[in-house]
């Protein structure tokens, strides 16, 4: 029988191509690093480790909202530290519930103390399809022909349209006790 993985790991739907910055530059070069790129967010790095993390709200309320000159603002001042990191092989809805628990929407992924990517809540919810076939797929390996007999819901009959709760699924339908002794018949 083949052995269906059934939980997406944080290197599936981590973002590699990370956008750093060191910790001097200005807050205009962050918000140019990220202008055109489609993303939210750039890593500040002190000799080439990550120190810190500036998101576009970082931007906007600790500079734009203040009125603060963006060329003079220098990014170790603004930058969120210290850094939330998770494993690349954790499963996304661990990552899920640690940025729940952080109130945060990013997290960065380092293996074995190297920065390897960044996952965002973003990634997580695209990844939600996926997880609904994964959860299908096992469904369908759980409920074989043997145990879907077995298995009683409440409901409105298909074949009368009366309430049931002891409905049963018959070729396809799923029918109460009195329809299904009809059919047996």
């Amino acid at each position: 029988m083949k052995r269906v993985r059934t939980a997406i790991r944080v290197e599936d739907v981590m973002t590699r191509d990370l956008v750093t910055l060191p910790e001097s530059s200005s807050a205009r070069d962050v918000a140019i690093a990220m202008s055109g790129k489609r993303i939210g967010s750039v890593i500040i790095v002190h000799e080439g480790n990550p120190v810190g993390i500036i998101t576009e709200r970082d931007l906007i309320e600790r500079v734009l909202a203040k009125g603060l000159d963006p060329d003079k603002v220098i990014s170790k001042d603004i930058m969120s530290s210290p850094l939330f990191v998770i494993d690349p092989k954790v499963g996304i809805m661990e990552a899920a519930r640690k940025m729940a628990s952080l109130n945060i929407r990013r997290l960065i992924v380092v293996d074995r103390g190297k920065m390897v990517g960044i996952i965002t809540s973003s990634d997580i919810l695209s990844a939600a399809p996926e997880m609904i076939e994964i959860l299908m797929e096992s469904a369908r390996e759980i409920l074989t022909p043997e145990r879907k007999e077995l298995e009683v819901m409440a409901g409105y009959c298909d074949n009368c349209e009366e309430w049931s709760d002891s409905l049963k699924e018959v070729n396809g339908q799923f029918l109460c006790e009195d329809c299904r002794a009809e059919y047996d018949q």
